[in-house]
């Protein structure tokens, strides 16, 4: 059973940076691709990165050049740095796995973690 688990949420100031993990186990990592989604309050479930089984990153036009999206495949880690952080970017992070090559929106990935919340204050 694919599991994956969200970690490094917290609170930080606008212009601040935080780098979010996701442990997955249960899986071949880099067999999978995986990706990074957000959801604001009251709104849906948005992507921000993936990363494809061979590296291929593809980022949201509302963060790229604000995050990196990485992984560890000895250590089955998947990374998001993100940087000059705005308040609009509170949500609550998810992780998601898939061993669907270019599976790049929510409905694409078959299993994801609880999340963890990033607030950014102004």
């Amino acid at each position: 059973q694919v599991q994956v688990r969200e970690s490094g949420g917290g609170l930080v100031q606008a212009g601040g940076s935080l780098r979010l993990s996701c442990t997955a186990s249960g899986l071949t990592f880099d067999d999978y691709t995986m990706g990074w989604f957000r959801q604001p309050p009251g709104k849906g479930r948005e992507a921000v990165a993936t990363i494809t089984s061979d590296g291929a990153a593809s980022y949201a036009a509302t963060m790229r050049g604000r995050c990196t999206i990485s992984k560890d495949n000895a250590k089955n880690i998947l990374y998001l740095q993100m940087s000059s952080l705005k308040p609009e970017d509170t949500a609550m992070y998810y992780c998601a796995a898939d061993p669907f090559r270019d599976a790049r929106y929510p409905g694409d990935f078959g299993s994801w973690g609880q999340g963890t919340q990033v607030t950014v204050s102004s």
